[in-house]
């Protein structure tokens, strides 16, 4: 369990610490799981949460604890990834200012825009709100391994580096379709939600591709946010039915 440990360490402010040398293709396969976590803890602060006030309050806490407990990792990410993309800049110019940590306009505007949607999505979930609290975290952190299975990594040094340098375990696709095939219980509704899934990390992973050529630790959690977001405006679509 320690390489689950680790992986809680790295994309997570929890007090779980791991004292032999971190191994990032073995706590790889772990990120789904750790997103299971997350939602598991939000999900069960939401019930107490829709208790004592409206669903767009409750709403607003889970996606700021969630990016808290986060340690707001992946929307730092974004924020990088806007701020570099997003504009007629070239490769090695769109690398540098992805590694300043401080944070532009477009940076702003893009995390802004993904914490309202995520909430104006979250309030309009239905019935399955408790499942899919669950569920699209873990969705989310799983296109980590479809990230460096489908782009090489851009800079000779980096905080992913590490993970690109042993191809992508069997194993991590083995726990990574546990949240997929965990969807089943949704019905038909299922399909819409994956279909948006897969949807949003193409045209993301595209883009990239297109733009770069490559993907960078900031370029994953961009991923994540979008692909985060893009599940809960799925489940929210006609009012909340999913």
């Amino acid at each position: 369990m320690k390489y689950l440990v680790q992986a809680i360490s790295f994309l997570s402010i929890l007090p779980f610490h791991d004292d032999d040398a971190f191994s990032p293709a073995k706590a790889l396969p772990w990120f789904p799981v750790v997103g299971l976590i997350l939602g598991a803890m939000i999900s069960m602060l939401d019930g107490v949460l829709l208790w004592l006030w409206p669903k767009s309050v409750a709403s607003v806490v889970d996606i700021v604890l969630l990016a808290a407990l986060s340690g707001a990792f992946h929307l730092d990410g974004l924020g990088d990834t806007a701020d570099g993309l997003l504009g007629y800049r070239s490769r090695d110019r769109a690398l540098e200012i992805m590694k300043d940590s401080r944070v532009g306009a477009m940076g702003v505007v893009a995390i802004a825009s993904c914490l309202i949607l995520k909430w104006a999505a979250l309030a309009a979930v239905g019935p399955e709100r408790t499942l899919l609290l669950i569920l699209i975290p873990a969705l989310s952190r799983a296109t980590a391994l479809i990230a460096m299975k489908t782009l090489p990594y851009g800079r000779q040094s980096g905080t992913g580096k590490a993970f690109f340098d042993e191809p992508v375990p069997w194993v991590a696709w083995a726990i990574g379709v546990l949240p997929v095939l965990a969807c089943a219980v949704l019905g038909w509704r299922a399909l819409l939600l994956l279909g948006v899934y897969a949807a949003s990390v193409l045209i993301v992973l595209g883009w990239y591709r297109k733009r770069m050529g490559c993907i960078t630790g900031d370029m994953m959690g961009g991923l994540i946010e979008v692909s985060e977001t893009a599940l809960l405006l799925a489940a929210a679509l006609g009012g909340g039915g999913c």
